[in-house]
């Protein structure tokens, strides 16, 4: 086990070393203990996969990952990594297959991520040619586990991983089912650079408390304000989470004014106010709920927009954000025009979501030459707890939790 480099200054969980969003010795420790490790990551939607021969490329942190489906309905998923010179196998996005072929030197895969094929390994007219005891059943690359749950496909490297519901837990579960509980479509994507490391964005997503005080469009048209009725999930791990809230015309009270925010502001108003006319479609009244799944998995259900976003790293100060839009497979015609428009809800441009892809590069820049120094995450208290309020910090501190377990520190 490599030596630990950053240095938490206690057990509890109010206080993060600023070294933890820079240090480059980390990073590979991330991609051992986390994303290599006892974890599940979010690889795609079964949606995604079709049918015999559907695939779609990802990662599993910085790992290049094949997520494909046999003919037999079942879905597999394998390093994008040649096993002869370690080029990519597949080098778009999506596809159709029959079997993947390594356009170096065309060696061979099945869906399964099998090698049943290297050219010319008997040589040409006798000569070169692989040795006589090469065996392709002892090469190949690395396979992962497979779960999906509700139409969703996670990965695992780890053998000893729990199941993917022990993993979630009961109240993550249903909540994940409340809002993936019929068959559903992808109606759009997009893929966001982030100036900054996952971390930030993944605590930011837990972050209930600065979701009404960022975003600008949230409090003035009353779509979230921490004196709305809602509450807070933080799983026994500490690493799911869910945050959600209900329209309250009540809740608009004079709470954000006393507090001088920019946040409240009467003057703004929209051309085009239809992008807020949705429809009853929980019978619970939640009209927005934001799920969290350790480490990078997202599910956001806000209004009538619905979508899945999956957080990677890429360096210490760099991440990519990919947002899968989706409607169910059985909406009206109406219904599918709803969910099209409040995409400009959230996305690299939402209206309420565009703050987010900034606020991670703000903090990735101030905490520069902050060697020493910590974030202090006190608000609501010390503990990682599911509560009734969203004023609090427990979800981040719930992050902190999962990730000093998974990463020994």
């Amino acid at each position: 086990m490599q030596e630990q480099t950053i240095h938490w200054k206690g057990p509890g969980l109010t206080r993060v070393p600023f070294e933890v969003y820079t240090d480059t010795e980390l990073s590979a420790r991330e991609q051992e203990r986390i994303f290599r490790g006892e974890t599940w990551n979010f690889l795609c939607l079964e949606a995604d996969l079709p049918e015999g021969g559907s695939f779609r490329t990802t990662f599993v942190g910085d790992t290049p990952v094949v997520v494909v489906k046999d003919n037999d309905g079942e879905v597999y998923a394998f390093e994008n990594r040649c096993a002869h010179r370690g080029a990519l196998i597949a080098l778009e996005k999506s596809g159709q297959v029959e079997n993947f072929q390594c356009v170096y030197h065309a060696w061979s895969y099945n869906r399964q991520g099998d090698l049943i094929g290297v050219a010319f390994e008997a040589g040409v007219k006798g000569q070169g040619g692989m040795g006589k005891g090469f065996c392709k059943e002892e090469h190949g690359p690395r396979k992962l586990r497979i779960a999906v749950y509700c139409g969703l496909v996670f990965g695992s490297f780890s053998e000893d991983v729990p199941g993917i519901e022990d993993y979630l837990g009961p109240e993550i579960c249903a909540r994940i089912e409340r809002v993936l509980h019929k068959p559903v479509e992808v109606i759009g994507r997009f893929t966001q650079a982030l100036p900054n490391n996952w971390k930030l964005y993944v605590e930011n997503v837990k972050d209930s408390y600065h979701a009404s005080l960022l975003h600008l469009f949230f409090t003035t048209f009353e779509l979230n304000r921490l004196s709305q009725k809602g509450g807070l999930i933080v799983d026994e791990s500490g690493g799911h989470h869910v945050s959600y809230s209900m329209i309250d015309p009540d809740a608009a009270d004079a709470s954000y004014k006393e507090q001088g925010l920019r946040s409240d502001h009467d003057k703004y108003r929209l051309k085009d106010p239809s992008v807020l006319s949705g429809f009853k479609e929980y019978d619970d009244g939640i009209t927005l709920q934001i799920l969290s799944v350790f480490p990078g998995f997202v599910l956001q259900q806000i209004q009538n927009c619905l979508a899945v976003r999956q957080v990677l790293p890429k360096g210490q100060e760099r991440s990519e954000l990919n947002w899968t839009y989706i409607g169910y497979t059985d909406d009206t015609p109406e219904q599918r025009k709803v969910r099209l428009k409040q995409l400009n809800l959230v996305g690299p441009a939402g209206f309420i979501s565009m703050e987010d892809g900034a606020v991670g590069g703000f903090v990735q820049r101030g905490i520069a030459g902050a060697q020493g120094m910590e974030a202090v995450i006190e608000m609501g208290g010390d503990q990682a707890v599911s509560s009734e309020g969203r004023a609090t910090e427990a979800s981040v501190r719930g992050f902190w939790k999962a990730y000093r377990h998974h990463l020994g520190a």
